[in-house]
């Protein structure tokens, strides 16, 4: 059997076969090669943004609330701080008046002061509180009189140590009335002195001794007058030298008796028990809390000697100027504390320079009136002052705080509603409407493959939201405005 050699037809037919596959798929990887490469305009090109083409929000139907939201602090209201007028005791009362003032027992921090509660000590003399309007400017005792006496008297009543009649006097009953008030608290009311007891017995016996001078020039006039009248009164006992000379001691005793009366009557005015200017600080509503105390002991309490408050609890906060402008006293606050207590508050003040709640409660005699000074000097705050940008200081009463009171020196979040729309209204983003040449307000809407104009009225604007109303056009629900591009 014979065999064909190698390089025979069929051999050279599978080697042509072979290259003109290889060249096939040479050339299909040339052609992808070729379809996938991209000059450098072309690469430019296909980087190139799509055509910049609206922005659209769709329009939506809901009510629209608008809010003021703030960040604020929660504390107690009306803080204020207070300072003694004058000594405890008094020269030439029962204490030592040599003595420096100390504070012995210092006012308690977060203590709740009431009508006659004791404030704190000073040299182991006690420093009440009461409520009246005219702050305790001097010592009050025997023979003074005015307005300050009255509000005394008024408070002594109050707690359960009738003066007698409220006369603005201070007579025995008021002092009395001081001696028991301060014997039930277990301290000794300022009743006179050693020095005090001295001078009353040096002019006491002033007065005896003018007496006995006036009954001795008696006595001598009685005799010059008495002698043997009726020789002509030619003995020595009986001229008439000796008889005015007897007459001038008389008339003389009888003013020195006079002046020592009117001494002793004058130290007797102010003779008996008092109430110096230290130990009594009137206050215009109580009770009040302690919130500060600005002294340590051993102190000369010649300055602040603490801070008290009201017991309300308030939040006070800072909001932008064009907030302010459209908040006013007596709006409805929701309050949420950092701790995620909530609870209901009132707009109490916006603006003002003092920055204080009203928190309802006038002050004795004054109240209203300085309630209504305070309404008109936050207006220029809350309106349109010079600088309607700038921050406005507002205050939020808490009526019934529950566990905020517990939080005073947090923090808290105060929202106020200030105006809703009357049920569900069309409402698109602020960035939708436009203001036109003509000063009409407009929205643009996309309808069949372009952009229309429609004229609108705006509304309410709330958290970048604001009501529109058609004004020409059409507009609903679901219909895309043009926000940007």
């Amino acid at each position: 059997m014979s065999r064909r050699p190698p390089g025979g037809p069929r051999g050279r037919g599978r080697q042509v076969g072979l290259i003109v596959g290889v060249v096939a798929l040479v050339g299909a990887g040339g052609w992808f090669a070729g379809t996938q490469m991209q000059s450098p305009a072309d690469a430019a090109a296909s980087r190139r943004p799509p055509e910049a083409g609206p922005v659209t929000v769709a329009v939506e139907r809901r009510k629209l609330t608008a809010t003021v939201i703030a960040q604020g602090g929660v504390e107690f209201g009306a803080p204020h701080a207070v300072s003694l007028s004058g000594s405890v005791g008094s020269a030439g009362g029962s204490g030592d008046a040599e003595a420096a003032q100390r504070v012995t027992k210092l006012p308690q921090t977060g203590a709740t002061l009431r009508e006659g509660s004791v404030l704190m000590q000073v040299s182991g003399r006690p420093v009440f509180v009461l409520r009246g309007s005219v702050p305790m400017y001097r010592s009050l005792g025997p023979s003074s009189s005015g307005d300050d006496v009255r509000q005394l008297q008024s408070a002594l009543r109050r707690i359960g140590h009738d003066p007698g009649a409220v006369s603005g006097n201070y007579r025995q009953g008021t002092g009395s009335a001081v001696t028991r008030w301060y014997r039930s608290k277990g301290f000794v009311p300022q009743q006179p002195g050693v020095a005090d007891q001295q001078q009353l017995g040096d002019l006491e016996a002033a007065v005896t001794d003018a007496q006995r001078a006036v009954l001795a020039a008696q006595g001598d006039a009685g005799s010059d007058g008495g002698g043997d009248g009726g020789k002509g009164g030619s003995g020595a006992s009986g001229s008439p030298v000796s008889g005015e000379a007897s007459a001038l001691e008389l008339r003389a005793a009888r003013q020195r008796l006079d002046r020592a009366n009117a001494a002793l009557s004058a130290f007797t005015a102010t003779y008996g028990t008092k109430v110096p200017a230290g130990e009594v600080v009137f206050l215009p509503e109580l009770p009040v809390r302690v919130d500060k105390v600005k002294v340590r002991l051993g102190d000369t309490p010649d300055g602040e000697v603490a801070t008290l408050t009201s017991s309300d609890v308030v939040v006070r906060a800072v909001v932008p100027g064009a907030d302010g402008a459209v908040l006013r006293e007596g709006m409805a606050v929701r309050i949420e504390a950092a701790d995620g207590t909530r609870v209901r508050g009132v707009v109490a003040q916006v603006g003002g320079a003092g920055g204080q709640a009203d928190t309802g409660k006038d002050a004795e005699g004054t109240g209203g009136e300085e309630k209504e000074e305070d309404g008109t000097g936050s207006e220029p705050d809350a309106g349109s002052g010079a600088d309607p940008s700038a921050p406005v200081q507002l205050v939020v009463s808490v009526p019934d705080p529950g566990p905020l009171k517990g939080q005073s020196g947090g923090t808290a979040e105060v929202t106020i509603e200030v105006g809703a729309s009357e049920g569900a209204v069309l409402v698109v983003p602020v960035a939708a409407v436009h203001t036109s040449a003509d000063g009409r307000a407009r929205v643009r809407v996309e309808r069949d493959g372009g952009v229309v104009n429609v004229p609108v009225t705006v509304g309410l604007l709330a958290a970048g939201q604001v009501e529109v109303r058609a004004d020409g056009g059409s507009l609903d629900e679901g219909d895309r405005v043009v926000v940007g591009r």
